[in-house]
């Protein structure tokens, strides 16, 4: 099994210091250090290309850029690279979703996986004219996967259900290839959704232990309906050539956590509807301490930021073997990102990625190609 690593792009900016935000609260200032334009990230996208991840998360709602546009423009500067694109069901119609993954396919060379969001904060979705309930939401999203995967399937759909209705539904051009679809959900409804329709379900980094009793959980459900999933874990890294150094990072990070904005983050964050959400805010209780939950996994950047809110956090070699100790779960990859996005892809490519290598559990996409550090024997 080689597992795969994807990054992210910070279309909500980027910084020396934690860009907070999500789930309803925006970003926070730091955001505006490095703003998201196309040529910043694009010279992520490129390093990221370049070090051997598949694919880079970008995410969705309104404290970021929007995902569709954004990552249509920066596949215009990359070759390889796959764009993991977060949209919501509610927002466009099935037809035409399927319809412009297909165009993304063609006008990318097949590179476009798609992370299906519900969306788990009434407020922010009625700001988009999405009235729905949390449940109903949920509901809708499965109508459209299955309107989206027959349309797909180069078939002509007609479907009345209880949220979407499309008569006479029908595709000119299929996608080639179909893209994966990537989702995560904590709730009871979500996971009936993932076991029906998705290939990949994603989950925030949670100590082992939780994760192990989450892939049980859909595994279990997916087996019911005939089919088997891949699973994922979406976290932040800072590692770095001795465990002090990157210690001393997760705590210059912290240290720039403004009391006020912790608050106010924290309590916004605790009127979310997500589940998953609340599992993150459970991890550290907006205090300050006790925050490495699980050896070398630190819930810090939970405290002003929204969705995934933990970091490994350790030596490379230690990083490694958190990445290993997941994969065993039966994790196969790996949605990553870090402040700011452009060095610590670096940190993680040039520092983790060659120690997978060399214990034949990674290997680069573009094949005989390796970050510089797997290039150079070791001396001594």
């Amino acid at each position: 099994m080689s597992l795969t690593f994807h990054w992210f792009l910070p279309t909500n900016g980027d910084s020396r210091h934690v860009v907070g935000g999500g789930h309803g609260t925006p970003a926070t200032a730091s955001g505006r250090d490095r703003p998201p334009t196309v040529a910043y990230l694009s010279q992520i996208a490129r390093a990221a290309e370049d070090l051997g991840f598949v694919g880079a998360l970008t995410p969705t709602g309104a404290w970021c850029e929007d995902a569709w546009l954004t990552t249509a423009m920066v596949s215009q500067h990359t070759e390889r690279l796959k764009f993991l694109v977060a949209f919501r069901p509610g927002f466009v119609s099935p037809t035409l979703a399927a319809q412009m993954a297909s165009t993304f396919q063609r006008q990318t060379g097949g590179r476009l996986l798609l992370n299906v969001v519900t969306g788990g904060e009434s407020h922010e979705q009625r700001a988009y004219g999405d009235f729905l309930d949390k449940d109903d939401r949920y509901r809708r999203t499965g109508e459209f996967l299955e309107i989206v995967r027959q349309l797909w399937d180069g078939k002509t759909v007609d479907l009345a259900g209880e949220h979407l209705r499309v008569e006479d539904a029908k595709l000119a051009r299929l996608p080639e290839p179909v893209p994966e679809v990537y989702f995560g959900g904590s709730s009871p409804v979500a996971g009936d959704i993932a076991a029906k329709y998705v290939d990949v379900y994603l989950t925030w980094g949670e100590p082992p232990a939780q994760v192990a009793e989450k892939i049980a959980w859909i595994r279990g459900l997916a087996a019911k309906e005939g089919r088997t999933l891949r699973f994922g874990i979406r976290l932040h890294v800072i590692t770095r050539d001795t465990s002090a150094e990157a210690w001393a990072e997760a705590n210059r990070l912290l240290e720039g956590f403004d009391s006020e904005t912790v608050k106010s983050v924290q309590a916004g964050l605790a009127r979310s509807e997500s589940e998953g959400q609340q599992r993150m805010l459970a991890l550290h209780g907006g205090s300050r301490d006790g925050l490495e939950i699980h050896p070398n996994l630190w819930a810090g950047i939970g405290l002003v930021r929204g969705g995934a809110g933990t970091a490994l956090v350790g030596s490379h070699e230690e990083v490694a073997e958190r990445i290993k100790e997941y994969a065993a779960l039966g994790i196969e990859e790996f949605v990553l990102s870090g402040y700011p996005h452009l060095e610590e892809a670096y940190w993680f490519g040039e520092g983790v990625l060659p120690r997978l290598a060399a214990e034949g559990i990674w290997r680069h996409p573009a094949g005989g190609q390796q970050p510089a550090e797997a290039q150079v024997p070791f001396a001594g």
